[in-house]
């Protein structure tokens, strides 16, 4: 035995899977799913019958909650799908920065200035717009898989 002390660096999060499987013929329109490592939103669900090979199918027509592609597959509806972990956070929008960067109050009171400004071009003016006229306004966040985004817009009234 050696009396060395060991530093192990780790570059490793806390572990927490960014997905979940689910048995695909269990997902419902308006759930979540992984479509080629995308996070998509489920749009439309068929289900056809058992046929010569065994399995019934699962027909998924999805859109990606980051991006707005739709996205399509087909998976027996007895094997598991890769499910994410989708969050919706709101925060207090504080300043944008020239760089398209938003500054974000969190709940606790800290600041968050990681993210970007949608380009949802529809959104992106409303947030411009609202900014400019001095108003208080809300974001919704969606975060999943590691990405973020804001998705929605609150107006809460004047400062």
């Amino acid at each position: 035995m050696s009396d060395e002390e060991h530093q192990f660096e780790s570059k490793a999060d806390a572990g927490a899977s960014k997905t979940y499987p689910q048995q695909a013929g269990t997902i419902r329109k308006s759930g979540y799913i992984v479509i080629k490592g995308r996070p998509c939103k489920v749009v439309e669900v068929s289900t056809s019958k058992t046929g010569k090979h065994g399995h019934a199918k699962c027909h998924f027509v999805a859109i990606d909650i980051f991006t707005g592609k739709k996205l399509e597959d087909i998976v027996p509806s007895s094997h598991n799908c890769d499910v994410p972990h989708v969050n919706r956070t709101d925060y207090q929008l504080i300043d944008i920065s020239e760089d398209g960067f938003v500054s974000l109050l969190t709940d606790n009171g800290n600041t968050k200035d990681d993210l970007r400004l949608p380009t949802d071009e529809n959104l992106l003016s409303q947030i411009k717009d609202g900014f400019a006229e001095g108003k208080d306004l809300v974001v919704s966040v969606m975060s999943a898989m590691g990405e973020e985004q804001i998705n929605a817009l609150k107006d809460i009234g004047p400062k």
